[in-house]
């Protein structure tokens, strides 16, 4: 990253933003919670962001999200914390599900996602999407506009950002169970968490949205910590959500 041009490490930054936000205001808050509604042209746009953080299809990862409320710290979490927290940041996705989260996600409700044409799109045509969004497009991108070498586009705006994403993404079911504080519901794992709601774009308010799920905020920080609220809240001004 020290050797690309700065143009390279901004579009890096905005890559990483806005593929956060088809997991935050998308999967997240939009899919898997209902917390907010948004027309087509917005389900659209959040959809495409969200082929950029390659992170499964919305369903799936909807699926995963709503066993994880559902069934917090049992054998029916896909990433339950009582397992350890390298179990709960990645170690979930290097083993084979538990016997009970195929059982009881089975249980689970998902014809609203399943009727929604925009996720039966992406999930037909997932593979290209991603492949496309996540790594092609970022690696071409800098190298036509301003001449970064096609190396360097790969492992800054592509392989790294990828991987960024994914941690900041992660923190959210390990760091944010285990280091912070309770202001909300003592009763529960999660934790209020300043680190993962700035590298999560605005989710690590994780003790409050896990007391109260159905808020399209997900934490009572601020604008300038809570970014996907800050889109959200500019395109209900616009009449796309609400």
């Amino acid at each position: 990253i020290f050797e690309a041009k700065w143009a390279t490490v901004l579009f890096t930054f905005l890559l990483y933003v806005f593929g956060g936000f088809g997991i935050t205001a998308g999967a997240h808050r939009l899919w898997s919670h209902k917390s907010y509604k948004a027309t087509t042209p917005m389900r659209i746009f959040l959809m495409l962001l969200n082929n950029i953080a390659l992170q499964n299809d919305v369903i799936e990862w909807a699926r995963d999200h709503r066993c994880h409320h559902k069934w917090t710290d049992t054998d029916a979490d896909p990433h339950n914390t009582t397992r350890g927290f390298f179990f709960a940041h990645m170690g979930w996705l290097l083993v084979r599900k538990h016997p009970q989260v195929k059982e009881q996600g089975a249980k689970l409700d998902m014809s609203d996602l399943l009727n929604d044409p925009v996720l039966v799109f992406q999930r037909k045509h997932y593979f290209p999407l991603v492949i496309l969004s996540c790594f092609v497009l970022p690696t071409i991108i800098p190298v036509y506009f301003w001449g970064e070498t096609a190396f360097i586009a790969f492992y800054t705006a592509a392989t790294f950002r990828y991987c960024f994403t994914l941690h900041a993404t992660w923190c959210i079911n390990s760091a944010a169970h285990y280091f912070g504080w309770k202001p909300y519901d003592h009763s529960v794992s999660p934790v209020e968490n300043v680190f993962t709601t700035i590298a999560a774009v605005g989710e690590g308010g994780h003790n409050f949205h896990h007391t109260f799920p159905q808020d399209y905020r997900t934490s009572e920080y601020s604008l300038k910590y809570n970014w996907t609220r800050v889109l959200i809240d500019t395109a209900a001004a616009l009449g796309l959500v609400y």
